[in-house]
């Protein structure tokens, strides 16, 4: 407060001084020039003074801000939130999630299992589903073309997915994925894969909270395969086309069981920005016959109506496997309808209707044809923690459901309570 005192007297006397000087120069009668120059240079002196001291008052705070143990404890805290787990990763994203659940069957069998389910297999107790871990690095064409994806699993999930590998659950047991990328510079880049990868049939997939539903479909359990291993290749045209073409070994095997190969096709259309067709088709020998050919034609459809619904439609159809009985090529069909609603970020309501007909029994077990519907409650809590409540029927034409002590019946009424927590180090960027 001294100091802008200081400030303002000089101010005043410099305002002072001045006319004093222009009559000096013009009328000889004043004061003395050699007097008025001596105030002039000692008011400048004073000014200057006080303009470092006013300086010295300035960074004398940041210094001491600086020096006090706050000041170290806030800025050692800004320096470790800014090395944060993706700055450490780099290019190279972390993700996974803890899924669990609790189901309840009315029927009330004795094995405590729900029939024709694909990863929520176990009743009346708690179950864990599937514990994932992402590890993955997306080809860029300005940084490094090179790539991978490595998902590995624990759970009755991934116990489901790599089951009916020939090898058995060998080395590849807790493996989901695992493959490598290149981007090659062909026209706007064309991403080669190799290794161990997803199938791109059908509308669900082996994350639940990817899904509408908790639960998996019949047509994600029977008519679809699970994974492949071999290579593909993929071309996106511009935003609204794109191709992918493979070659694989085969449905659900890292260990060939002929000496054939499946081969197949992916056709991506989004003529609008509310609406995605998927187009897959597969053909190759999957038994040890060589010379029949499993040929799958699936269509996934997906229209966002507003930006709250959601509709989706799926069609599958396979034949051309051979069984004893059977003087055709088997085949099966199925068609499933999902309506999905979210008022909220946190709440969404989603149904799903499916009809699914194995007509010569070949991935049941026994010639029926299902009819399901199933409704599901989600709600997600602080964004790392999504709970859904779902209640499903099944129906068969043939009593192939279990009741009680293996009681044959025709129908199968399920509850279940799931939990998934995620994770992700991109949300820390």
């Amino acid at each position: 407060m001294k100091s802008y005192r200081r400030i303002g007297i000089l101010v005043c006397s410099l305002s002072l001084s001045c006319p004093v000087l222009s009559r000096a120069q013009t009328d000889s009668a004043g004061t003395k020039p050699v007097d008025l120059t001596s105030r002039v240079e000692e008011l400048q002196r004073e000014l200057d003074d006080v303009r470092a001291q006013l300086a010295a008052l300035k960074e004398a705070p940041a210094h001491a801000a600086a020096s006090s143990p706050s000041a170290a404890s806030a800025l050692a805290s800004s320096s470790s939130s800014s090395t944060s787990i993706a700055s450490l990763l780099g290019p190279t994203s972390l993700s996974g999630f803890v899924d669990m659940y609790y189901g309840y069957n009315a029927n009330q069998p004795v094995s405590r299992s729900n029939s024709f389910r694909s990863f929520d297999a176990l009743s009346n107790q708690f179950a864990l589903n599937l514990i994932e871990l992402v590890v993955d690095k997306a080809p860029e064409a300005t940084n490094s073309r090179t790539g991978y994806h490595i998902a590995v699993g624990y759970g009755q999930a991934i116990n489901a997915v790599n089951g009916s590998d020939p090898g058995g659950l060998g080395f590849d047991q807790y493996l989901k994925e695992a493959y490598f990328s290149y981007l090659a510079p062909v026209g706007k880049g064309l991403q080669v894969d190799f290794g161990k990868f997803v199938t791109p049939a059908g509308a669900e997939v082996i994350e639940t909270k990817d899904n509408f539903n908790y639960s998996r479909g019949l047509l994600f359990s029977y008519a679809i395969p699970y994974y492949h291993f071999g290579m593909r290749a993929k071309y996106a045209f511009n935003d609204k086309y794109s191709l992918t073409g493979y070659v694989t070994n085969g449905w659900n095997n890292v260990v060939e069981n002929n000496t054939g190969k499946t081969y197949g096709m992916s056709l991506g259309w989004n003529p609008t920005k509310k609406l995605n067709i998927a187009e897959n088709y597969m053909a190759g020998p999957e038994q040890a016959s060589n010379s029949n050919w499993r040929q799958l034609w699936d269509t996934v459809v997906t229209y966002s109506a507003t930006s709250k619904l959601t509709l989706m439609a799926n069609t599958d159809y396979g034949r051309g496997d051979r069984i004893a009985g059977v003087i055709n090529p088997v085949f099966w069909t199925g068609v499933a309808g999902y309506v999905k609603y979210a008022p909220t970020d946190k709440y969404a309501f989603a149904t799903r209707y499916e009809y699914y007909n194995d007509h010569d029994g070949f991935t049941t077990g026994t010639p029926q044809h299902f009819n399901g519907i199933t409704g599901t409650f989600q709600r997600t809590v602080a964004s790392h923690i999504l709970t859904r409540l779902e209640f499903r029927r099944d129906t068969s034409n043939q009593p192939t459901f279990v009741k009680g002590n293996n009681l044959p019946v025709k129908a199968q009424n399920t509850a279940t309570a799931g939990l998934v927590f995620m994770f992700d180090s991109r949300e820390a960027k």
